[in-house]
C-alpha cells in the first residue's frame, strides 16, 4: 500500500504545509520507508522532491527526526522554508547564540520539533549523541549521501563516520538521500552505512525542463554575457575552475552593468554569507563561483547555469547544472568547453595527490581520471544531451528527440571533413619529434618567429608556417578536437606532449577520414517547454507579483524563494485569484501562506486586474481549454499545414521543409490547434491518446509536467502537447 493509502491524512498535510495536491513518483514509497523506519536509499535528481520524503514522516508519526546536512547555509535555508510553511524545524550549528541553543534543546526535549538539522561533525560528538538519547531520536535522514563514497564526486571523510550511528543507536533507521549516484556509488553508500534490508529507490535522472547546450569556448566573457542576456533580471549561476577566474569574470560582468558577484572558498565566512544572502534575496542576479557554491543555496528559481569551464565529472555536471529549474519551469544549462580544461583538471588531480599529507591510493587517481574521461566524452559528443546524461547513470532513454538540447533542437550544423587539416597537424607533431605540447605545435604551424623556435631549428621544418593563414584559436581548437577523438595522444603530466598513436598513423597514411564538428554561429531555438510554461500568464501581473514577493521577503527577513517560488507566481498571474478559496487552489499556497500573505496578494491582483481590465478568478478548466494564440503563419508553416492536412508524417515534413524536429512539432501543434482535425491518429496511436487524455482530465494543473509524471515518464512531451492541443481544439469547436 502507498503512503496515501496507509495514511489518508497525508493529502491534507501536503496542501496545508506545502500547497501541493499530489506526490511525485517514488515519494510515496520513500515516505512509507520513513514511516516504517525501514533503512532506505533514495536517489532523486535535483528538483525531484527528495526533501519532502524525510519531511513528511515525522509530521505523520508525531516524532523528532534528525537530518544530517553538510553545510550550515543549506540547513538554515531549509529551516527558514519549513518554518515559513508553519512546519516545526530547527538547526544546530556553530555560531548560534547560547539562548538559541537552549531554545532548540528545550524544544527537542519537549517533543515540539519534527526535524532537527545538524552537520555530521557535530552529530558524532559524544555530547551531542548523549543529547539525542533523552528524546529517544531513532530516525536519521542523511542528505547528500554520495559524500560518503570514495567513488563519488564529492567525497567527505566526515561522512564515513556516520556508520558509527549504528553503534550508538543499534535500533535506529538510516535513510540516505542523494541527487547524484552511479550504480557503483549507490553500492558503496549501502556498504559504508551498513543499511539493513534497505528500500532502494532510484528516480529518473532526466530533467526534461532543462535545455542543455555545449558550446566550444572561444571568448569566455562575450559568450557568458550573451547567455546571461537571454535571462536578464533572472537568477544565474556561472561556474569556473579557479578563484581568480571567478573574480575576473564577475568584475567584467559588473563593469558592463550586470548585477554580479563572485563566490569562492578563499573569501571570509562573513563575505561568503553576505554574497549568498544577496543572491537569495535577489539583490544580485548572477553568482560567479567555484564549485564550493551551490550546495549551500536552496534557491529554486535559478533560470540558467553556465559552466565557463568543464567540470571534472559527469556527476559534478549533473548536480551543478541541476541547480537550475528546481521549480520545474524551463531553465538553460550551458557548458563552454575546451579540451584545455581536461588537461588542467588532470594536472590539478595529480599535483593534489602528490601534495597530500598521506599517500593517495593510485586506484583513486585512476577513478578520478576515468570520471574526467566521461565528461570529455559528453562534451565532445554529438548525441542527445539528455540521453547521454541519463544513460551514463545506467537508465534507458528511448525518445528519439528530446526537444531540449542543442543537438535535438538542430542548433549544431553537423560534421565537416577535416582530414587534410588533421594530416598537417599530425605531420607537425611528427616533425617536432613528438616532444612538444599543443602551444608549440600551433606556433610552428602558424609560422611564429620566436627565439626558441629558431634555437630548435623548427623554423626550417616543412610544417613551419604551413597553416599561417588559419586563425590561431581555431587551429588550437582543432588540435584539441583531435585529442578528444583520440586521434592523437598526450604523454606526461606537468608539461604534456603530443604523441602519435595508431589512429594518427591511419590518418597520415590516408586510411581514415577525420570528421569534426563544424565551427558555426548558433541560432538558439525555443525548446518544447518554453511556451507551455507561460501559456495564459499575464506578464505585467507576474512582474508585479515578483516585486511584491521581494517586499514580503524583506519584511520577513528570508530569501524571496521562501515566500513563493516562480511556479506559484506564474499560477497566480494565470489564475488571478481575488477570493481566499480560489487562492488556496494555486500551486504552492497552503493554509499558512494563504493566512499570512493572502490579503496582500488578493489586493495586488485586484488592483492590477482593475487597471488592465483583466478577468479574475480564472479556473484551471478555463485555462485548459483556452484558445491558442492567433498569428499570421509563415510560408513554411502554411506548407506544413498543407502537408499535415494531407496526412503527412512528421519526418516527411521535416525533410520537405528542412526544419528541425522541434520546429516541425511546433507547426503540428499549431495545425491541430487551428484546424481542429477530427482525429490525430496519424501522429498519436489511439491507446496512447486515450492514456494521455485520461491523465490530462485527472490533472487540474495547467502544466504538462504533472501529466508526464502521472504517466511515469513513458510518454514524450511532444505527444502530450499534441493531445493537449487536440483536446483544446475540440473543446473550442
Amino acid at each position: 500500500m502507498s503512503a496515501t493509502q496507509t495514511h489518508p491524512s497525508i493529502r491534507p498535510l501536503l496542501k496545508q504545509y506545502w500547497g501541493f495536491d499530489r506526490l511525485r513518483p517514488l515519494q510515496a514509497e520513500a515516505i512509507d520507508a520513513g514511516l516504517q523506519r525501514r533503512d532506505s536509499l533514495v536517489v532523486m535528481p535535483t528538483g525531484g522532491g527528495k526533501s519532502l520524503c524525510y519531511q513528511v514522516p515525522p509530521l505523520l508519526a508525531n516524532r523528532t527526526d534528525v537530518v544530517v546536512s553538510p553545510l550550515i547555509a543549506l540547513m538554515k535555508d531549509q529551516v527558514d522554508a519549513l518554518r515559513s510553511n508553519g512546519y516545526p524545524a530547527a538547526a544546530v550549528y556553530s555560531g548560534m547564540t547560547s539562548d538559541d541553543r537552549r531554545t532548540v534543546a528545550a524544544n527537542v526535549a519537549a517533543g515540539r520539533l519534527r526535524l532537527l538539522f545538524v552537520s555530521p561533525e557535530r552529530l558524532l560528538t559524544p555530547g551531542f549523541l548523549r543529547y539525542l538519547d533523552g528524546p529517544n531520536v531513532r530516525t536519521f535522514a542523511i542528505d547528500e549521501a554520495h559524500c560518503i563514497s570514495h567513488w563519488g564526486h564529492d567525497f567527505r571523510p566526515e561522512y564515513r563516520r556516520l556508520a558509527e550511528l549504528r553503534e550508538h543507536f543499534p535500533d535506529a533507521s538510516l535513510h540516505a538521500f542523494t541527487a547524484t549516484a552511479t550504480e557503483r556509488v549507490r553500492e558503496d553508500i549501502l556498504h559504508q552505512l551498513g543499511l539493513k534490508d534497505p528500500c532502494v529507490l532510484v528516480g529518473s535522472f532526466d530533467r526534461p525542463n532543462l535545455v542543455y547546450r555545449v558550446i566550444p569556448r572561444t571568448d569566455v566573457y562575450s559568450q557568458v554575457a550573451d547567455v546571461i542576456t537571454r535571462h536578464k533580471g533572472r537568477a544565474v549561476i556561472v561556474y569556473c575552475i579557479s578563484r581568480r577566474d571567478t573574480e575576473n569574470l564577475a568584475g567584467a560582468l559588473q563593469s558592463t552593468g550586470f548585477r554580479a558577484a563572485f563566490y569562492h572558498a578563499g573569501m571570509t565566512p562573513d563575505d561568503r554569507r553576505r554574497t549568498q544572502d544577496d543572491f537569495a534575496r535577489e539583490r544580485i542576479d548572477i553568482i560567479v563561483a567555484t564549485v564550493a557554491f551551490g550546495m549551500g543555496i536552496d534557491r529554486s528559481d535559478v533560470r540558467c547555469v553556465i559552466h565557463a569551464a568543464m567540470p571534472k565529472s559527469v556527476e559534478h555536471y549533473q548536480q551543478e547544472s541541476g541547480r537550475a529549474g528546481r521549480d520545474g519551469l524551463e531553465a538553460e544549462c550551458v557548458l563552454l568547453y575546451s579540451t584545455a580544461d581536461a588537461i588542467k583538471w588532470e594536472g590539478l588531480m595529480r599535483r593534489s595527490a602528490e601534495d597530500a599529507r598521506v599517500p593517495v591510493d593510485p586506484a583513486m587517481i585512476d577513478a578520478m581520471l576515468e570520471l574526467l574521461r566521461h565528461i570529455r566524452t559528453y562534451a565532445g559528443g554529438m548525441d542527445c544531451r539528455h540521453a547521454a546524461l541519463v544513460r551514463y547513470f545506467g537508465q534507458p532513454f528511448d525518445r528519439s528527440n528530446c526537444g531540449a538540447c542543442d543537438v535535438c533542437l538542430g542548433e549544431i550544423d553537423g560534421l565537416e571533413d577535416e582530414t587534410v587539416l588533421a594530416q598537417k597537424i599530425l605531420s607537425c607533431v611528427a616533425r617536432v619529434g613528438e616532444r612538444f605540447g599543443v602551444g608549440h605545435v600551433v606556433d610552428v604551424l602558424k609560422g611564429a618567429d620566436t627565439e626558441r623556435i629558431r634555437q630548435l631549428g623548427h623554423d626550417r621544418l616543412s610544417t613551419h608556417a604551413l597553416l599561417a593563414d588559419m586563425d590561431k584559436d581555431l587551429l588550437k581548437r582543432r588540435v584539441y578536437d583531435l585529442l578528444d577523438q583520440q586521434m592523437v595522444a598526450r604523454d606526461g603530466t606537468d608539461k604534456p606532449v603530443l604523441k602519435l598513436n595508431a589512429a594518427s598513423w591511419d590518418i597520415l597514411r590516408g586510411r581514415r577520414r577525420v570528421m569534426l564538428r563544424k565551427v558555426d554561429e548558433r541560432v538558439v531555438q525555443h525548446s518544447r517547454t518554453q511556451v507551455d510554461s507561460w501559456e495564459g500568464v499575464d506578464q505585467g501581473m507576474y512582474d508585479e507579483l515578483r516585486a511584491l514577493r521581494r517586499t514580503l521577503a524583506e519584511e520577513q527577513n528570508v530569501p524571496a524563494f521562501v515566500i513563493f517560488n516562480d511556479v506559484t507566481l506564474l499560477d497566480l498571474a494565470r489564475r488571478r485569484p481575488v477570493t481566499v478559496d480560489h487562492l488556496r487552489t494555486v500551486h504552492g499556497i497552503g493554509k499558512t501562506k494563504a493566512g499570512v500573505f493572502g490579503r496582500r496578494i488578493i489586493a495586488a491582483v485586484q488592483s492590477h486586474c482593475r487597471t488592465h481590465d483583466l478577468l479574475t478568478d480564472v479556473g484551471a478548466l478555463e485555462h485548459a481549454v483556452a484558445p491558442a494564440k492567433v498569428h499570421a503563419p509563415s510560408l513554411a508553416e502554411r506548407r506544413a499545414f498543407e502537408m499535415f492536412a494531407a496526412g503527412a508524417a512528421i519526418e516527411e515534413v521535416m525533410h520537405d521543409l528542412q526544419r528541425a524536429r522541434s520546429t516541425t512539432m511546433k507547426y503540428l501543434v499549431e495545425f491541430i490547434a487551428n484546424r481542429a482535425p477530427a482525429s490525430i491518429d496519424r501522429w498519436v496511436d489511439a491507446p496512447t491518446y486515450d492514456r494521455v487524455r485520461a491523465a490530462i482530465e485527472k490533472e487540474p494543473s495547467p502544466f504538462l509536467r504533472p501529466v508526464f509524471e502521472a504517466l511515469d515518464g513513458q510518454v514524450p512531451y511532444d505527444t502530450l502537447r499534441l493531445v493537449a492541443a487536440h483536446l483544446r481544439s475540440n473543446a473550442k469547436s
